[in-house]
């Protein structure tokens, strides 16, 4: 006999254990300034930008999403691992209690992604619909809860079906319906958001009905999919730190590749540089990363209307850049037979901050473009300077220390 509460504890336990030592490093004191900072400048210039606000504009549709996709995607997290299949699978019947719990968890630790959302549309709300007030958004906010578990019981039933398109299916078709309750409720008509509403609890009916057929739980599906969201936990945390059990994907990038290691040589002190370059090219962390931060960085650039804060954005980008490629320097460091290469490790020093002085100095110009196609001579002058004084400083000194 399994007690599935103990089981459930012990298991809660380690998870716990697992996330919070890779929390410690991704929320870290670099980070958390950086992003203090960023949201508070975007927060500024919301509340700007809502002072003239169009009367066109679609806040309908925006709540509607936001809300729909929040109550929509209520992944369940049963905390299964690989030996389960094997070991747990005769004790199915007597895992109820254990299950409920995972329902429970993965309910709550929702949450706050509702909370963030549903403060951040707050203002916007509350300035496209003024005549229906607080009290009216609280009660959507509250709806979305109940919505949610609808979702979330509904989504523990779907995965008894191992058809995956019929689970696409049944997630397109709630997902659209969720959309539709709220696009009405935002407008607050509540007849149509009703009609709605009992569409959804059909659907949901439906599902049950599905589930009844079913001998009993998928488990490798279930294992499969917590797997995947580990995986994607430890990539995020792998930006930060070092995760020894991720599996690092490799891509060929041939195009890429060729572009960046064209007109190297092939003495001993290019050796790292050779590395480096392929390695931020064809795995699977890097590339995405900087690119990602590019793109963010260029938005925030353009949209903000200040100088002196666009500027700040691009240093703030550049400082986030190098923070999170520095992971290069330990991306090999459990490949022994590198130790084997007759090479100094001054030039694999050297490499490293060449390669990210280099990243960072075409981040730069390319933030620069930014500020010469809005026509802000002053802002590319600062920027181009600026951007390339900071970087070399911060290459030189804070990074050159760190590689030990």
């Amino acid at each position: 006999m399994i007690n599935s509460r103990d089981f459930w504890t012990r298991r809660f336990s380690e998870h716990m254990k697992e996330t919070s030592r890779y929390l410690k490093y991704i929320f870290n004191g670099h980070i958390a300034v950086a992003m203090l900072f960023f949201i508070s400048a975007l927060a500024y210039y919301y509340q700007q930008w809502l002072q003239d606000l169009p009367e066109d504009f679609p806040t309908a549709w925006i709540i509607a999403a936001a809300f729909g996709f929040m109550a929509s995607y209520s992944p369940v997290r049963t905390l299964l691992q690989e030996p389960d299949l094997v070991f747990l699978l005769p004790a199915e019947y007597q895992l109820g209690d254990y299950f409920k719990r995972c329902l429970y968890y993965s309910y709550v630790v929702q949450l706050y992604v509702i909370f963030l959302i549903s403060a951040a549309l707050g203002p916007l709300y509350f300035a496209s619909y003024p005549q229906l007030g607080t009290q009216h958004y609280l009660m959507m906010i509250g709806i979305v809860l109940i919505v949610k578990v609808w979702n979330m019981i509904s989504n523990w039933w779907m995965l008894k079906e191992r058809n995956p398109r019929t689970r696409l299916v049944d997630q397109v078709v709630k997902a659209l319906l969720n959309i539709a309750i709220f696009y009405f409720l935002a407008q607050g008509e509540w007849i149509f958001a009703s009609i709605i509403t009992v569409l959804l609890v059909g659907v949901v009916m439906y599902t049950y009905t599905l589930a009844r057929r079913k001998a009993g739980l998928a488990w490798d599906l279930l294992v499969e999919k917590d797997q995947q969201r580990m995986r994607t936990f430890y990539r995020i945390a792998n930006m930060f730190t070092d995760v020894p059990h991720l599996k690092n994907t490799v891509k060929k990038r041939h195009a890429l590749v060729t572009a960046l290691v064209k007109g190297m040589t092939y003495r001993q002190d290019q050796t790292f540089a050779y590395l480096y370059r392929i390695t931020f090219i064809r795995s699977s962390d890097y590339l995405g990363m900087y690119l990602r931060l590019i793109v963010i960085g260029g938005l925030a650039i353009w949209f903000v209307p200040n100088i002196w804060v666009k500027i700040s954005f691009a240093i703030l980008f550049l400082y986030l850049s190098a923070f999170q490629m520095m992971t290069l320097w330990n991306h090999h460091r459990t490949i022994a037979w590198l130790d084997l290469y007759p090479v100094k490790n001054e030039w694999k020093k050297k490499a490293l901050l060449t390669w990210l002085q280099q990243i960072m100095f075409f981040q730069t110009f390319l933030f620069g473009l930014l500020f010469l196609a809005q026509w802000n001579l002053l802002g590319l002058v600062i920027v181009w300077v600026g951007g390339s004084v900071f970087s070399y400083l911060f290459i030189q000194s804070y990074v050159k220390q760190k590689l030990t």
